[in-house]
């Protein structure tokens, strides 16, 4: 996979791109990204990439010429007929999820924009952009942050990013609901004991175990959550034994 970013600040992506899974990725071939600068596209000698808003208002608003033209650069760069998405990171696009993180895992090719100041002039969200992203209902100052989160959430998908084929699997939200507690050694830490059922073996107990806990846990603190995954007859059984220990106050 090609990820192509730009931005006007490409020195805040190195410490995130050359640590963990992003850095074994790309050394593998598994993923390119390029961070470009947006100030490398302008046709001025101040590099300017805003301007004040037409009809007034405060602060600045980014023109769109710099950012056509390094689509313009980034496209030429990637192979011919690529299946490529264009996204516009904004506090105004649609809701990032972990289905969209699959999805764009799908494409061949990403070109993520990065907006900042009063916004982005219109015409890069409706005549270049194929889609605008928010990672969640507040406002950052930039794009930068959100563009971070989606290469690693997508990257981390790509086969063979984890080392294992099924290392993705288990996450939070990759079946619809949040991810069992996990634990590691001691066994018993200042008088706070690993459940029994991990310790005994038994792989199917645990497997049972841990899908109640993750019930558990979406039932708890994502509710909104069961209302759209997808359940089996298992799932709704233990669901009811959850809610029969509640009410036993178990």
């Amino acid at each position: 996979m090609k990820i192509d970013v730009i931005t006007i600040f490409p020195a805040m992506f190195g410490p995130v791109l050359s640590e963990s899974i992003l850095k074994r990725a790309q050394e593998a071939g598994i993923a390119e990204i390029r961070v470009r600068d947006l100030r490398d596209f302008t046709a001025d000698r101040h590099r300017t990439t805003d301007d004040t808003p037409y009809g007034g208002g405060s602060g600045m608003v980014m023109k769109p010429e710099p950012f056509f033209a390094a689509v313009d650069a980034a496209r030429c760069a990637a192979d011919a007929g690529c299946a490529e998405e264009i996204i516009l990171l904004s506090p105004q696009g649609e809701p990032y999820r972990q289905p969209v993180a699959r999805e764009l895992a799908s494409k061949d090719h990403l070109i993520l924009l990065c907006g900042h100041y009063e916004g982005v002039d219109e015409r890069v969200r409706e005549r270049l952009a194929t889609r605008a992203i928010s990672i969640g209902d507040y406002v950052l100052t930039g794009g930068e942050l959100p563009a971070m989160a989606v290469i690693d959430s997508v990257v981390r998908l790509l086969p063979g990013a984890l080392g294992a084929e099924d290392g993705a699997q288990s996450d939070s939200f990759e079946d619809g609901l949040l991810e069992y507690p996990q634990y590691t050694r001691p066994a018993d830490y200042r008088g706070w004991s690993v459940p029994d059922i991990l310790l005994s073996g038994h792989h199917e107990q645990v497997r049972r175990w841990r899908r109640k806990e993750s019930l558990r846990r979406t039932r708890a603190l994502r509710p909104d959550l069961l209302t759209t995954a997808k359940l089996t007859e298992e799932d709704r059984k233990l669901l009811e034994e959850i809610e029969e220990e509640e009410a036993m106050g178990g």
